[in-house]
């Protein structure tokens, strides 16, 4: 079956994503002990539950166009698709190492650099006239965080 999202279905996804990726980053500060990587890390899942919130808010303020599939699914099988997809990709079902906070920032660089690359595959399947500039506002914050990782790499 040859999947085509709506612009819905992608924010959907990314909300997953980021809800993974806010889960990912506090399990990282429970594991650490120094209270400035904690709270370097808490902050990352700060924000990663905000850009849940934004996509959440972008998605709400799509046009009703926007937000139907235009692929026949009558048994709501591409939402689970998608939800495996995110889960599978992008923090979610992914071996990392938390044994020190250089591994933690490696793992974490990996798997942003992951969302960017799925974000952008995903933009390829929807129909430009749903929203791919939209799309671009997620990998905007996802390049976001590529940054504020390598640059606190640098200075581990």
């Amino acid at each position: 079956m040859a999947y085509e999202f709506s612009a819905d279905e992608i924010f959907a996804m990314a909300e997953e994503i980021e809800k993974n990726g806010a889960k990912f980053y506090s399990d990282a500060a429970a594991k650490v002990d120094d209270a400035d990587n904690k709270q370097f890390l808490e902050e990352l899942a700060a924000m990663e539950r905000n850009h849940e919130k934004v996509f959440a808010m972008l998605r709400s303020d799509l046009a009703e166009e926007l937000k139907n599939s235009s692929t026949f699914d009558p048994e709501g099988e591409t939402g689970q698709y998608l939800k495996s997809l995110a889960d599978m990709r992008v923090f979610f079902k992914k071996e990392m190492d938390f044994s020190s906070m250089q591994s933690i920032i490696k793992d974490a660089i990996v798997a942003e650099k992951d969302s960017i690359v799925f974000y952008l595959g995903m933009k390829e399947l929807v129909d430009s006239k749903d929203g791919k500039d939209k799309i671009d506002v997620i990998i905007k914050e996802e390049m976001t965080h590529v940054t504020v990782l390598t640059n606190r790499l640098a200075k581990a």
